[in-house]
């Protein structure tokens, strides 16, 4: 773990196992408990197009295998998803999973490539359960293997609750149960928020100017006990250490919508969508620390942490980082910032 003042700069070789003796044991700790989904369904084209074919390789084509890749649960049985192969996939376009007991059909098509896709089971399960069942592990592109059964829990972060994330929220996946309560008994708080992740975490940045890049809205969920501590902590003047880049876009997200409703000084509880975009010359209204892992250039995330600790410090961190070997992306090594 790499730990970085972002006042002066400075930073120092830590371990992760050190972190509860780092802090200054009145943080309010803020975890957020999203859950992976097995977002990554394959499945067979059904329908009159599949079924009619006029050659024998576009037969081929029409009902060789389909991957629906969930993205965004949009409301009851609806997602967004991005589907490959995507061209050759229309609206009213439907696929069947497993046994048949699963089916899918595209109601619409969107930017980015992403489809708006509605599910039903054709068993006495849920489309969730069968989902669950029938889906694989969406892990990171550079890990160049089939998902396995024990990815189920080990591509999760330890308090993981509320499914509907496609990524697991990297930072927090350092954490055993053992340092959690480490933590708590330096006299920290902790408290869990629930943000979705899907592709506004991981959409690169394609625009010459940052402002002109549009990012992907998530769903994010803070109950009231969660806001009820985090704005007891900013009026007591406790410092809010966020796990990872996922639980500070909830909580500034939150934090600017009461602030655009004149309510600066409250923090939200309830539902929402995150369409914040935070990079350099932000002004933070609610997180004081951040744990994060190292990220890509031209990333959301990249620029999220340049906005906190500040471009040059940042750049300057992770040119050490790559010479002492510190290991990037989602399995990869930490960075606290405080």
């Amino acid at each position: 773990m790499l730990l970085l003042d972002h006042q002066s700069g400075a930073w120092e070789d830590r371990a992760f196992a050190e972190l509860p003796a780092l802090l200054r044991g009145d943080e309010m700790v803020v975890l957020n408990n999203a859950r992976v989904l097995p977002a990554r369904l394959f499945g067979k084209r059904a329908g009159v197009h599949a079924q009619s074919p006029s050659r024998k390789t576009a037969r081929e084509h029409l009902t060789g295998t389909v991957e629906v890749f969930l993205t965004r649960k949009v409301e009851f049985e609806i997602w967004e998803a991005l589907v490959h192969p995507g061209r050759k996939m229309g609206v009213g376009e439907r696929v069947h999973f497993g046994g048949g007991e699963l089916e899918a059909e595209i109601l619409t098509r969107g930017e980015f490539g992403l489809r708006t896709v509605r599910f039903w089971s054709h068993n006495d399960q849920s489309v969730e359960v069968n989902i669950e069942r029938l889906g694989h592990v969406p892990l990171p592109p550079y890990i160049d293997r089939p998902d396995e059964f024990s990815d189920r829990e080990r591509y999760q972060t330890v308090y993981a609750q509320k499914p509907g994330a496609v990524a697991a929220p990297t930072a927090g996946l350092h954490f055993t149960s053992e340092i959690l309560q480490q933590i708590r008994n330096r006299g920290c708080e902790t408290c869990e928020i629930t943000l979705d992740v899907g592709l506004g975490t991981f959409q690169p940045i394609h625009t010459e100017t940052l402002e002109g890049h549009k990012i992907h809205s998530e769903a994010y969920e803070i109950r009231e006990e969660a806001a009820a501590k985090i704005l007891r902590a900013k009026e007591e003047g406790r410092p809010v250490l966020a796990v990872g880049t996922t639980v500070v876009r909830a909580l500034e997200d939150a934090a600017a919508k009461a602030a655009t409703q004149g309510d600066a000084r409250h923090f939200p509880a309830g539902r929402a969508e995150a369409s914040l975009f935070i990079f350099p010359g932000y002004a933070f209204r609610v997180v004081d620390c951040l744990l994060t892992n190292f990220h890509l250039p031209k990333s959301t995330l990249l620029a999220l942490v340049s906005a906190f600790a500040g471009r040059e410090a940042i750049l300057a961190a992770y040119r050490h980082a790559i010479t002492e070997h510190y290991r990037f992306y989602s399995y990869g090594d930490c960075m606290l910032i405080r």
